[in-house]
């Protein structure tokens, strides 16, 4: 007898700042895309949603070596993709976007109401500001030399090479990727979710609840949680994004990976007014599909 009377499939959301190529459509949408098909064979109620992941620097970045805006970046990768998608005969339901109104409205009003409930901490910080480009720097913006190593093209979060997790204050001369200045430090307010409060159920769910995990999964989430969960900022200094919904937060924004898994919500928003069926009910199958990368 069926469990479950009702299934929404997510496709992860391709990042719009390069076309999609047969890596992708391997890994991740062909299979959902041939489960999906599956299930309407079998006449199953499925919505199956994705859609663009059009937030975050490295669109500022492309955006700023090409001179044009961030917006011409998501609209020009939006279009590639989309009709990739539609030429593989990928059968979404919906392919949304992460600029659409309803998306900034849903992910501020998780922001807001996470705020309303006091998760966040407050937090003033000195952050690398770039005098030259007058702007705050993420960072994906800082570059220097890798203290594990001596790669000197790192990123202030990771060293692409040795594949080593950083902060920007580890770097060892460290210059801004937007006008190579050395960056000064200013004080900055930004709000983070206190991880490590939520490290009792993490471990049951992942380390208990989950031993049918691929090693590698496991193993990554296990390290993570042996070194101790920190807080972790959920905002960041940017003018390209969904702007953070309080009132002394001018030149905020939603951190991209607060805001862009919301985008399957919000997508399914967008596609039907029951949407909330396919999300908050017991009777409905979640069901996930995402990149070796996630």
């Amino acid at each position: 007898m069926e469990k479950f009377n009702r299934y929404l499939v997510t496709a992860a959301l391709p990042y719009a700042n390069g076309p999609v190529h047969i890596g992708h459509l391997a890994g991740c949408y062909l299979p959902s895309d041939i489960y999906v098909r599956y299930l309407r064979a079998r006449k199953m109620d499925v919505k199956f949603v994705c859609g663009t992941d059009e937030h975050g620097v490295p669109i500022t970045i492309k955006a700023m070596q090409e001179n044009v805006s961030p917006q011409d970046i998501v609209d020009k990768y939006y279009a590639v993709i989309r009709d990739s998608f539609a030429a593989m005969g990928i059968s979404f339901d919906i392919f949304s976007r992460t600029s659409r109104q309803v998306h900034h409205e849903t992910a501020a009003a998780f922001f807001k109401e996470m705020y309303d409930k006091g998760l966040f901490e407050e937090r003033e910080s000195e952050q690398y500001f770039d005098e030259i480009k007058q702007v705050f720097l993420a960072d994906r913006y800082i570059i220097g030399t890798c203290p594990k190593c001596g790669n000197d093209r790192a990123y202030g979060d990771q060293c692409e090479r040795c594949g080593s997790s950083l902060s920007p204050d580890e770097l060892i001369n460290p210059r801004s990727a937007l006008s190579d200045a050395v960056p000064v430090k200013r004080k900055t307010k930004h709000w983070y979710m206190p991880l490590q409060q939520y490290e009792p159920w993490l471990k049951q769910w992942i380390l208990e609840d989950h031993k049918e995990w691929k090693n590698n999964v496991f193993g990554q989430c296990k390290s993570w949680l042996d070194n101790g969960l920190q807080s972790r900022a959920m905002t960041r200094d940017s003018n390209w994004g969904i702007k953070v919904p309080l009132p002394d937060a001018e030149g905020k924004v939603l951190y991209v990976w607060f805001d862009a898994p919301i985008g399957y919500i919000s997508a399914t928003k967008e596609l039907t007014e029951n949407w909330a069926d396919y999300w908050c009910k017991e009777d409905t199958r979640l069901v996930h599909f995402i990149g070796k990368d996630n």
